[in-house]
């Protein structure tokens, strides 16, 4: 990964789109970071390696709250629905 203290602007919008793209890949594709290879790569060629962590753990944060979510209310659903 590219190792800059202060990423200029250019920079962070390539990060960000990067990450955005790998992000849409994972969720089309079930999480399957297989599928999404390529997209991984660019993503952690064109971001600081803080910032793929910090990513990473974003991303695990929101599947998990997600699926808390979906989960969590899933029991109500189906007794409305009975």
């Amino acid at each position: 990964a590219v190792n800059m203290a202060a990423p200029n602007m250019e920079q962070r919008k390539a990060c960000w789109g990067a990450r955005d793209e790998l992000w849409e890949c994972l969720d089309r594709n079930n999480e399957d970071a297989a599928k999404c290879q390529h997209l991984r790569l660019s993503f952690e060629s064109k971001c600081p390696q803080q910032w793929i962590k910090h990513f990473d753990k974003r991303r695990d944060y929101l599947k998990y709250k997600k699926k808390l979510e979906t989960e969590g209310y899933s029991p109500l659903e189906t007794t409305g629905k009975s």
